[in-house]
């Protein structure tokens, strides 16, 4: 793992702060440390239009091959560029599923067309993802998924119907990623499909999920005979479960960078708050913002070395990539609780008949779910255990008749 950057690197740094600096202005200004965890809904359309302007300066999909229209910058860049982004006060990106999920299985995975068709709205920043895996029945164990898809051969089209649940964005994103069954008497990851779905057409149902902060950054998608055009699976029928692991590797990947990213905007929000209200004097919070600050230097330091290493011919990542979701959704969690200790009292107290919260009540709010969503805590402890330690697999409990 390198921890060093080159003289070319730095200056690469020098570029991407002074053009955040010359660029998060004006219209801008208000957006800076916006739209984090529980503040998504917050400036939606300065934060797409900033997207825009991101990739105006070519400073979206950096790490994408330049025949896709990224910058092929290194992983030593792309940590560099996350870094000035924080640095900055860059607001939370609306573009990050397309750019760090769909366009890097795309490119992966998909076919020349899919390529063709899909990548340049993503590098522009002018079409938005969202992503279909949970289902009611199937959050933490994906393989359970029931939404089925048929190819009707009148039509020449693919025909989508079931249900998606915690769909982040979905009511913003043009299109969805989503995994569906192409043999209805398939189980567990057999017979599944990876299918690339328009979300403004007939049959596709966005619904809001009212969370605890009162927002509705997530929804639930409701498929009625949606269509998808014969070209718009990736692979082959049956090919879903390898597209879809293949995908969670890069979610485990560079997107991570980002997420630290504002995380470390957090940090520094509770740290200032602390010296400013006098709870920095207190040893014990001393002490916890101490371990934070340390174990979030540990989370980026594991995913540059995960990134630095060999991955697989899918884009698998190695099995260090496996400790990530437990290591960060754990640690964001007890930021939250930091973040309430240190505000005090008053922090869980708001005005009679208001409902706003400020910047860190929402994210203490929203973290209560990190330990839950992308797989619990205990789905990923059964992982670690059994793909990464190579431990026995849980044993199944059957009832008896």
């Amino acid at each position: 793992m390198k921890l060093s950057f080159s003289p070319e690197d730095e200056r690469f740094r020098e570029e991407v702060a002074q053009w955040l600096n010359d660029n998060l202005t004006g219209e801008f200004e208000k957006v800076r440390f916006r739209g984090g965890p529980g503040d998504e809904h917050m400036f939606q359309e300065e934060r797409h239009a900033w997207e825009k302007k991101l990739a105006e300066g070519g400073w979206t999909c950096i790490g994408w091959p330049t025949e896709f229209g990224g910058r092929a910058s290194s992983i030593e860049q792309q940590v560099i560029f996350n870094e000035e982004y924080a640095r900055a006060g860059g607001p939370g990106r609306v573009g990050h599923i397309g750019e760090g999920l769909a366009g890097p299985t795309i490119i992966a995975f998909g076919s020349q067309e899919q390529k063709e068709k899909y990548l340049p709205g993503i590098v522009n920043g002018t079409e938005l993802w969202c992503q279909g895996y949970s289902e009611p029945g199937a959050g933490s164990d994906l393989a359970n998924v029931k939404t089925k898809a048929r190819f009707d051969e009148e039509k020449g089209k693919w025909v989508i119907n079931g249900q998606k649940v915690w769909t982040s964005l979905a009511h913003e994103s043009d299109f969805c990623f989503v995994i569906a069954r192409t043999d209805p008497d398939s189980v567990a990851h057999k017979g599944l499909g990876f299918f690339l779905v328009k979300m403004d057409q007939p049959g596709v149902e966005v619904r809001p999920i009212e969370q605890i902060t009162g927002t509705s950054e997530f929804n639930e998608v409701f498929f009625d005979d949606a269509e998808c055009d014969a070209n718009d699976i990736v692979g082959e029928p049956g090919d879903g479960w390898k597209v879809a692991m293949g995908l969670l590797g890069f979610e485990r990947g560079v997107s991570t960078l980002g997420q630290q990213m504002q995380f470390q905007n957090e940090l520094n929000e509770v740290v200032r708050i602390a010296k400013e209200n006098g709870a920095a004097q207190d040893p014990v919070i001393r002490q916890r913002i101490a371990q934070s600050h340390a174990e979030l230097k540990i989370m980026r330091y594991n995913s540059m070395r995960m990134l630095s290493g060999q991955s697989g011919s899918d884009g698998s990542l190695q099995k260090e990539a496996l400790i990530y979701k437990l290591f960060w959704a754990t640690w964001h969690r007890s930021l939250g609780e930091l973040a309430m200790d240190v505000m005090g009292p008053e922090s869980q107290i708001l005005d009679p008949g208001q409902y706003e919260l400020n910047r860190l009540q929402s994210m203490y709010l929203f973290t209560r779910s990190d330990t839950i969503y992308g797989g619990t805590n205990q789905i990923q402890r059964n992982i670690i255990a059994e793909r990464g330690l190579g431990m026995p697999k849980e044993p199944k409990i059957t009832a008896k008749t």
